[in-house]
């Protein structure tokens, strides 16, 4: 589970974060939607111990961000906005290269590499190199290494990004894989119908705060829209649309 409790945050004259507070619990894909400037990346970035709020608290599973920033990382997996991959290394290696960063060895090592593998139906990709691979087989790739210590907690950062229609059907399954085995996904993007299709619940910032923070359908009842799309211009009060 994820609490981000009165997160604050400025820059010289910018606050990036204003009092942020919302949760994302386990079993659930929480969205966490904003226009440009929002503070999400700001918020991002705290959760994953790599900068320090001025004040407020962001904890994974009961440990602070802040206080603890690497046991944080032993709890949650990371899932990048673009799958920067060595082409000489098969997914096999690269899962296994992951996996001893968060200190698996020997047997554990590889029992751990060959479950995430077979989750993620990778079996027939796992020991040919990265090099000509399509962008939905990166993509598998990327979330093998995010998840490959089991976290508990995974964050997503935009991650259908460039990707083609059918890769972005097969990150959508494997999402809601991982929800049903109980996990806790924290998921950013731009695109609203993703948003619409994949979320159980929505947390939209303006100006590092909450402003909505319900089910997709309920944020559309509570505007009054039939799409989701204009339910979030309506609610962060700007017709411009565009996600940071």
């Amino acid at each position: 589970m994820i609490i981000v409790n009165d997160l604050k945050k400025s820059y010289n004259d910018v606050q990036a974060l204003n009092g942020l507070s919302f949760h994302a619990e386990n079993g659930q894909i929480t969205g966490l939607l904003g226009p440009n400037g929002a503070g999400k990346t700001t918020c991002l970035r705290s959760l994953y111990g790599l900068i320090k709020p001025d004040s407020g608290e962001a904890t994974i599973d009961g440990t602070s961000a802040t206080d603890d920033p690497l046991n944080v990382r032993r709890h949650i997996g990371i899932f990048p906005d673009k799958f920067g991959l060595y082409e000489r290394l098969t997914p096999r290696e690269h899962i296994a290269y992951i996996a001893e960063l968060h200190g698996f060895k020997g047997a554990t090592r590889d029992e751990a590499v060959e479950k995430t593998i077979q989750d993620l139906g990778m079996a027939d990709i796992a020991d040919r190199r990265t090099q000509g691979f399509s962008q939905g087989q990166r993509m598998k790739v990327a979330l093998a290494q995010a998840i490959v210590h089991q976290p508990k907690n995974l964050i997503l950062d935009e991650p259908s990004r460039g990707l083609d229609v059918m890769s972005t059907r097969i990150l959508r399954e494997l999402m809601f894989g991982l929800r049903e085995q109980g996990r806790c996904i924290l998921f950013s993007s731009h695109v609203m119908q993703e948003v619409a299709a994949l979320c159980d619940r929505v947390v939209i910032m303006v100006k590092g705060q909450v402003v909505a923070d319900d089910t997709p359908q309920a944020l559309c009842e509570l505007t009054q829209q039939a799409s989701f799309e204009d339910a979030f211009v309506q609610l962060i009060g700007t017709d411009e649309g565009i996600m940071a």
